[in-house]
């Protein structure tokens, strides 16, 4: 996968949004005091600073590839150990209590692979805690996709206008519990409240558009955004406020070793 150019200031934007799944995340992870921790693609690095207020007295690493994201997180949380390294090479190697994932593993591939993978790295009675979207057939990422593949942008679009490899959460439980000795899995709809269609271009923005603008000139991508804002305006009316109602679902599984 094409490596994505991060923006901190866009993904924060929405920083409560984006922060409650790792809340509702950590709220069910059932550790009383994990030693080492990691938070693999901790971003601007809010999801670890709640990992350190709820167990202050572990070691809380951070782990990202974007150089912005890592920045955002220095500058906001400068006592925080942050390491910049690609989350799907990143080998834990039995040194963290708590592997913890806040919508970052649905960038890397062979999940098949990953997810056991990141399970046996862990000790006896460590937890494997992981928040993804499973959201990527809504109207948001569909008409992404539908305005990718029209004749003026198709011949650049990336790989990436597939589908982002996240399972059913049937492939989850499969992989797992038989590894496990408990596996909590679980999904959550949330329900945004955004300014107008242009809301949910903001909030693309941050993420899921990022590797399609990529491929393009910053000079297009008024263009781009225009047409696909266009078809997200009949997807997401605005109500009489001139809000939009935007649906997230999202996939929580926590499994202990």
């Amino acid at each position: 996968m094409t490596q994505v150019a991060w923006d901190a200031d866009q993904y924060l934007k929405f920083d409560a949004e984006r922060t409650q799944p790792a809340r509702d995340l950590l709220a069910r992870v059932p550790l009383p005091a994990p030693r080492r921790i990691v938070d693999l693609g901790c971003g601007p690095g809010n999801s670890t600073e709640l990992l350190a207020r709820r167990f202050p007295t572990a070691e809380v690493t951070g782990v990202d590839s974007s150089p912005d994201m890592l920045a955002q997180a220095r500058k906001d949380h400068p006592t925080g150990r942050w390491i910049e390294a690609d989350i799907a090479a990143f080998t834990p190697d039995g040194a963290f209590d708590l592997i913890f994932s806040n919508a970052a593993l649905q960038w890397v591939p062979d999940h098949a692979r990953l997810f056991p993978a990141l399970f046996a790295a862990l000790p006896p009675g460590g937890v494997l805690a992981v928040q993804m979207p499973r959201n990527f057939a809504a109207p948001n990422h569909a008409l992404l996709r539908e305005t990718a593949a029209s004749p003026r942008w198709a011949a650049r679009m990336p790989d990436e206008a597939r589908l982002m490899p996240v399972g059913d959460p049937g492939l989850y439980y499969d992989l797992l519990t038989p590894i496990a000795a408990r596996l909590d899995i679980f999904e959550i709809e949330y329900l945004h409240v955004l300014d107008g269609p242009e809301g949910v271009v903001e909030w693309m923005k941050g993420s899921g558009l990022r590797p399609f603008l990529q491929r393009l000139d910053a000079s297009e991508h008024p263009a781009f955004l225009a047409d696909y804002l266009d078809r997200l305006r009949v997807a997401y009316p605005s109500r009489a406020d001139g809000k939009v109602l935007f649906p997230f679902r999202r996939l929580f599984l926590v499994a202990v070793r």
